[in-house]
């Protein structure tokens, strides 16, 4: 089997599903499923593993059209496209109808109410000329949790939809968080106005703490961070910080450096920043603008609806929890990760979505919804 994987771009200021695509695909070619990985050049394109299973291929706009012409249904048994709304993965999808190739697409959260409601009149006019229907001919939805599949749903695609997680890598991290008493939050993740960190310093002014600070690390728009900087210094916000984008091993020490790790965000499909912080023994404090309520049924962190109240109180508890409180929630954390979370089982899940889809008369696997 042979499958052909498109996403958008791999540069590590685009966020996660520059890390988790990746990760995903060489997981799932440890199951002798022949990836090759196609994606636009980037000057600071994330670290690839490729192996004889695995293997990249950069093309531009124009080059990816004439690699769409030679492509055909003999050498490519599924294109799994990653993301929506980018004429890049509208090419391709385009060219898997045309040469009669079955294809799945993740909206990797892009489908989220949101984000539909930002810009709406774009995507409504994208839904319009290409995304409707290149969702509609997909021979399935993969969602990367139950509230993405409701989505999806509620948008009325009627597409077999599989439910199925990202995943850790948890080879990269080769120790946990044990130095609580940092008295420190931190937050990583792109810069952008759908992350809530306005609202994070808003709630952070009304609580005066000084014995606690923050710190802002990830990439994004220079104006817009600028303008946060300028926020924090004309509405004199004390302990704030932002430390720039963090890589490889100096982001998971940022991580563990941390006694909570906080993402305000509005709308995430899945947050794999949160699964990295929980994989670290560091508590979260998360909204539902994410699908991780298991931060509150399994103890490991804060689910909070989204307001600046309701993120001020949760940042006061955090603070007034124990060292050892902190720790056991970490801890929590980590076992939840390793549980449901790891990339070897999410590897082996995804090998197992595409096998039914080559033959779908087969038993349909627990994690695919018809309906």
């Amino acid at each position: 089997m042979k499958v052909l994987h498109v996403v958008g771009t791999l540069d590590k200021s685009a966020g996660g599903p520059s890390r988790s695509v990746p990760q995903m695909c060489e997981f799932v070619s440890k199951y002798n499923v022949e990836i090759e990985l196609v994606t636009r050049p980037s000057k600071n394109q994330v670290k690839i593993n490729e192996t004889n299973y695995y293997y990249l291929k950069n093309c531009s706009f124009l080059e990816l059209f004439f690699f769409g012409i030679k492509i055909s249904r003999k050498e490519i048994s599924l294109i799994h496209l990653q993301h929506v709304w980018d004429p890049y993965i509208h090419i391709m999808a385009w060219f898997a109808r045309r040469k009669n190739i079955p294809y799945i697409i993740t909206p990797r959260g892009m489908l989220e109410p949101w984000i539909m409601n930002h810009n709406s009149w774009k995507k409504k006019l994208g839904l319009f000329l290409y995304q409707k229907k290149d969702l509609k001919k997909a021979l399935c939805i993969h969602a990367t949790c139950e509230m993405e599949k409701e989505t999806v749903r509620n948008l009325g695609f009627k597409n077999p939809i599989s439910v199925i997680p990202n995943g850790i890598d948890l080879r990269n991290i080769n120790s946990l968080k044990t130095n609580f008493g940092t008295k420190k939050f931190v937050f990583l993740s792109r810069i952008h106005v759908k992350k809530g960190i306005e609202l994070l310093l808003d709630a952070w002014k009304q609580l005066e703490r000084e014995d606690w600070v923050v710190e802002i690390a990830g990439e994004g728009n220079k104006d817009y961070i600028n303008k946060l900087i300028k926020k924090v210094e004309v509405e004199k916000i004390k302990g704030v910080s932002f430390v720039g984008p963090k890589y490889g091993t100096s982001k998971w020490d940022f991580i563990k450096n941390g006694d909570v790790f906080v993402l305000p965000t509005f709308s995430e499909n899945f947050g794999i920043v949160v699964a990295e912080a929980l994989a670290s023994g560091v508590p979260v404090i998360t909204t539902r603008g994410t699908p991780w309520e298991e931060l509150n049924s399994h103890n490991c962190g804060w689910y909070i609806d989204m307001s600046i109240a309701n993120l001020k109180h949760a940042l006061n508890e955090a603070m007034d929890s124990s060292s050892e409180e902190l720790e056991l929630k970490g801890k929590n954390g980590r076992r939840l990760v390793e549980k449901k979370y790891d990339m070897q089982a999410i590897g082996k899940t995804t090998k197992e979505m595409y096998s039914w889809l080559m033959n779908p008369s087969s038993k349909t696997p627990y994690f695919i919804y018809k309906d």
